[in-house]
């Protein structure tokens, strides 16, 4: 796989190349290039020179393309899917759901984007301006720079790339290095729907160098980032050096309550899917539990039956439940963390071992608030940490009390319980009697705190990816 610079798929100017393997396999399925500075900077100044042609297209010219895209993304679902599984290691099932997410969220930003008017401020609202109309309006960003995860490469790619395109903006798009060619097949579509060249670039490689490459860039207008808090913040100051603005979409340290008048059963199903999904390496997975004293023993027998009934197979095969995590480097980082809240008095009542880049799901209790994983450690793996609790107002302190502000959830059948514990829980997003891996593709989807700055979504991408420009007709009723 190659570069996408201007018109031509081509290597790096080094020549140097990253390898990208199956998960699951160990297999090699490609090599894609390790960009540097001078590729940044010759895809940055192409987009500089072909930003004000794209923007001369009309809006409705820009949907048309996208819906092309979408229609593109469709017919190729089956294979598109393939190639992610392939490359996470992802179950086949979830794959599928990541691309049907962009095929509905490309027709979502499409609709919205035809119907996102301006503001008139008629003349007369004040004693200033009785005689001057004010209309607010649109403008693209200008350049702007994708950098990608590779948890949910795809559905990444869909918050930001073609509402980045719809608005106007010309787009530089960085995969993640060890899930790049779902990313690549993408950006190849969207030229084949019509994106003109210079308009969606692409470059691959290493976060040290072409990461870095494009978040220093003076001349860069924006910057969308999904990943870890840690790198979130190096571009952020990389960023500021240049006032360029960042979208950052970050690490999570999400927590559930469970309240002694909870549905056990859902909250058991819930845990095990805000859990489990993509084996744990979601932003948004649910990582801390807090279990009232007098329902933990019951959360716990049920989780572990429910659990030993799940399947560990191949990703490619449907009925898979369980796969590999995205490499073995992520699963010794997650045996580690286990073996620390051991070794503080936690307890493995399920699981605990690693195989390779596999790590069971794993069930601990007698977890408790000092230790690193109810507070400010992110354990992206398939983990379930369970303190107990018998004073809710403890439990909300101790969700607060994270650095992280990404979602929490609680399970209660009390509503006004719910909507007060909401109220509190410090978090962009609060999901009442659902795990906190509950995203809909409308929600304005992002962080308080160390989880991240602006939002993403359907109801509010469109806008921060976007400025507004004010047209003032001054005493034209003079």
């Amino acid at each position: 796989m190659k570069n996408l610079i201007g018109n031509s798929w081509r290597s790096s100017s080094s020549n140097e190349v990253i390898e990208v393997q199956n998960p699951y396999s160990h297999v090699v399925l490609d090599t894609v290039p390790n960009s540097n500075l001078d590729d940044i900077n010759e895809a940055v100044q192409i987009s500089d020179e072909s930003k004000k042609s794209w923007y001369g297209i009309s809006i409705n010219e820009r949907c048309e393309i996208i819906l092309k895209f979408k229609d593109l993304v469709k017919e190729e679902r089956y294979d598109l899917a393939k190639l992610l599984t392939n490359e996470t290691g992802k179950n086949i099932v979830d794959a599928q759901e990541e691309i049907d997410n962009l095929i509905d969220l490309s027709t979502a930003f499409v609709e919205k984007a035809r119907h996102l008017y301006g503001d008139l401020i008629p003349a007369g609202v004040t004693n200033k301006n009785n005689n001057t109309i004010q209309m607010t309006s649109r403008a693209p960003i200008g350049i702007v720079g994708v950098i990608l995860p590779c948890n949910f490469p795809v559905l990444c790619f869909a918050h930001k790339v073609p509402p980045a395109l719809l608005m106007g903006n010309t787009v530089i798009v960085k995969p993640s290095s060890k899930a790049p060619l779902t990313v690549i097949k993408l950006v190849y579509l969207l030229r084949m729907a019509g994106v003109p060249s210079g308009v969606i670039q692409l470059v691959n490689g290493s976060g040290e160098k072409a990461g870095h490459a494009l978040a220093v860039h003076p001349d860069l207008q924006l910057i969308t980032f999904s990943g870890s808090t840690v790198t979130g913040i190096k571009i952020m100051e990389a960023a500021a050096n240049n006032l360029t603005r960042v979208l950052l979409e970050l690490s999570g340290n999400d927590a559930m309550i469970v309240c002694n008048d909870a549905d056990i059963n859902l909250a058991i199903d819930e845990a095990i899917k805000g859990r489990l999904t993509n084996m744990g390496q979601t932003s948004a997975s649910t990582k801390r539990f807090l279990v009232h004293k007098d329902k933990v023993n019951e959360f716990v027998k049920g989780l572990i039956q429910k659990i030993s009934n799940l399947r560990y197979g191949s990703p490619l095969d449907s009925s898979t439940d369980l796969t590999c995590l995205i490499d073995e480097e992520t699963a010794i980082r997650v045996e580690n963390q286990v073996k620390k809240m051991v070794d503080l008095g936690a307890n493995i009542v399920y699981g605990g071992n690693r195989n390779g880049n596999y790590f069971e799901p794993t069930i601990l209790v007698n977890v408790n608030e000092k230790m690193s994983v109810m507070n400010n450690t992110e354990v992206l793996g398939p983990i379930i940490p369970i303190m107990e609790f018998d004073d809710l107002n403890r439990a909300v302190a101790v969700v607060n009390s994270s650095p992280y502000g990404l979602a929490s959830s609680i399970f209660t059948n009390n509503i006004k319980t719910a909507f007060k514990v909401a109220e509190c829980l410090e978090t962009g997003t609060v999901i009442i009697n659902g795990s906190t891996e509950y995203r809909s593709n409308e929600m304005a989807y992002g962080g308080w705190k160390y989880s991240g700055f602006g939002t993403e979504g359907v109801s509010s991408t469109l806008e921060q990816l976007s400025l507004v420009k004010t047209t003032v007709l001054k005493d034209v009723l003079e």
